[in-house]
């Protein structure tokens, strides 16, 4: 079972390398799909990846599928990323999140909070996927130039 699923997914792969994709374009489309796939916010990175597949005519597949491989990812750079967002912008540690806090919290200052937390961790993904995005896509572009299959999309371009 495991070795038909591979061998079809080897097949879906070299089916859409030889529509035509070049090497760069793939490596862009992957590339976004990894970044955006990381973005620290829960529920929001298919919608994300349709729009930027739509604005840039990447292909959805390629880039959904970059998307769901980070997933895990996603989840485990949540933190991170709201540790990286306060020190950039100079949340003071004194005011870190406690959970007995959060509990007797009103309402409206439990979403300020977790607001401004969030806030923080995009403006933090931001800063590492601009450089992380370019870095990727250079990274794969050299990488893809060396697989046959792309050489003959390489050439139509």
């Amino acid at each position: 079972m495991m070795r038909k699923s591979k061998e079809s997914l080897k097949q879906k792969a070299a089916a859409c390398l030889r529509q035509g994709i070049s090497p760069q374009r793939l490596a862009l489309t992957l590339a976004l799909g990894f970044a955006i796939g990381c973005i620290p916010v829960m529920g929001v990175t298919t919608t994300l990846c349709v729009i930027t597949a739509l604005s840039l005519r990447l292909k959805f597949p390629v880039i959904q599928a970059a998307n769901w491989s980070v997933m895990p990812l996603q989840v485990a750079l949540i933190m991170p990323f709201m540790h990286l967002g306060q020190r950039l912008f100079g949340f003071s540690s004194s005011r870190a999140i406690e959970l007995r806090t959060l509990l007797h919290a009103s309402p409206a200052d439990l979403i300020s909070c977790i607001g401004g937390l969030a806030g923080h961790a995009l403006l933090a993904w931001f800063v590492i996927a601009v450089p992380a995005v370019a870095l990727m896509t250079a990274t794969l572009t050299a990488v893809l130039r060396r697989v046959p299959a792309m050489n003959a999309a390489e050439a139509g371009n």
